[in-house]
């Protein structure tokens, strides 16, 4: 298998070349378009996008690194590019998987970060990985008084990829116009994108991170953070607790109900407890990031991208939130337009805006309901919204919410799984109301919600 290219000038090449064979191929369409009927262009266009799709899922899948992390924020906003829906079933083709890392070069790569001999800072060190993702890999190992770790080594180079891949990336998305949205959102979007994809390659980073979740996440019974191990972390080599579980397919599968539910009031809390409370995010929640252990409780991993925000920001956000489900247009509006989530319009735009909202926050409005159930339609609904939403450049991504919804979007779909059934109207109203409180300082900081 050919090796990604490393050097900033050969991966710039290889994206350049992507982003004009994409421009290309919207401007023949275009021009083909001229000599065919409507439902020729159409048809037309389709097949475009659905070559385009597998020319980019090819192309970030063969460089790795920052572009295929970009590549899976991609995938996973494909809904709101007014894209076809057959172009997200090809995105979602681009994975965390990587080829693994010959152990030669781990083992090297450890030794030098830890100035010592494997032998000599490990009881043992498994040779076959736990896994391989973009950016770093993961081993099995024991340290000298036999605890079980998890050391994960960063991969070479990495970090020298960024920047260039980050902005070769979004000139296709803006030169082929695949992302037709206004060109300060999409810069601040990668702005965003940048400054979390930076914190993931710091280890140091992401060891504080553990820390500081795992003394914040003490008081919700079932969590589990793994702690990390000092002595043996590094900018580029991260020991951490290993902890037990299954992964959510192997979960499912044995789980019993009472599990089951227990798993999905954990996901719910947590996510809630992180945003509202703590203003400190796990940002990249899917099924691959957690471990469920047999009686329902959840370990969480992986805390390299996590999103923070303002006391002030996050109260607004909690008001705006809570007009929605109290159906209180006239205080939802204003707050809109300060958090710059709606710019100068319409009336049709608000209401654009109001009906996605409603539809969003739907669960929250009722005693009880239940994901992944046949009348459980909300993604469906979104997408169909997604393109009138696209026509109102005045409805905006601002950049503190592109994290945050991805976030949000991940516990709904762990929670689908799960088939989950609470009252979540009266969980969000519980820690709305703390955000609120706290922005006002009627409450103190990071205090207990009650």
């Amino acid at each position: 298998m050919a090796k990604p290219p490393r050097s900033k000038m050969s991966r710039l090449a290889r994206l350049g070349g992507l982003t004009s064979r994409v421009s290309g191929s919207y401007l023949g369409q275009r021009i083909k378009g001229v000599f065919q009927d409507e439902e020729g262009r159409a048809a037309s266009l389709r097949k475009t996008h659905l070559e385009n799709a597998e020319r980019v899922v090819a192309t970030m899948g063969s460089l790795k690194g920052a572009a295929m992390k970009v590549g899976q924020s991609l995938a996973q906003v494909v809904e709101g590019m007014d894209l076809p829906p057959e172009m997200a079933s090809i995105l979602s083709q681009l994975n965390d998987k990587a080829e693994p890392i010959p152990f030669a070069l781990i083992k090297s790569a450890v030794e030098a970060e830890l100035e010592g001999p494997l032998s000599e800072n490990f009881l043992a060190f498994d040779e076959e990985p736990l896994g391989t993702a973009s950016l770093a890999q993961a081993h099995a190992a024991r340290l000298p008084d036999g605890t079980p770790v998890v050391v994960k080594v960063l991969h070479e180079g990495i970090e020298d990829s960024v920047g260039s891949d980050l902005t070769a990336l979004k000139s296709l998305l803006l030169t082929s116009r695949m992302l037709k949205r206004d060109r300060a959102e999409v810069d601040a979007v990668f702005e965003e994108m940048h400054d979390r994809l930076a914190e993931e390659l710091d280890y140091y980073k992401e060891a504080a991170n553990l820390e500081e979740f795992h003394r914040s996440m003490a008081g919700i019974e079932g969590i589990s953070i793994p702690k990390t191990h000092p002595k043996w972390c590094t900018g580029r080599v991260l020991t951490m607790d290993r902890l037990t579980g299954r992964p959510m397919g192997e979960f499912l599968k044995i789980a019993t109900p009472e599990a089951k539910a227990r798993a999905g009031n954990l996901l719910a809390e947590s996510f809630h407890d992180m945003f509202y409370r703590q203003r400190a995010l796990h940002a990249d929640p899917h099924a691959g990031n957690y471990l469920f252990r047999a009686d329902g409780g959840v370990g969480i991993l992986d805390f390299g991208c996590v999103k923070r925000f303002d006391p002030y920001w996050t109260g607004q956000y909690a008001r705006m939130a809570s007009a929605i489900v109290e159906a209180r247009k006239g205080d939802f509006f204003p707050i809109a337009r300060n958090l710059d989530i709606l710019g100068p319009g319409t009336p049709e735009s608000e209401e654009v805006l109001w009906r996605l909202s409603q539809t969003v926050c739907y669960p929250l409005t009722l005693d009880s309901y239940r994901c992944g159930t046949a009348e459980d339609n909300i993604m469906m609904d979104v997408r169909r919204q997604v393109p009138g939403v696209l026509r109102h450049p005045n409805l905006r991504s601002p950049r503190e919410i592109v994290f945050l919804h991805r976030a949000l979007g991940g516990i709904y779909n762990m929670l689908r799984l799960l088939g989950h059934e609470m009252n979540y109207g009266a969980m969000f109203h519980r820690y709305t109301n703390h955000a609120i409180a706290v922005s006002e300082g009627r409450v103190e900081d990071f205090s207990p919600v009650a």
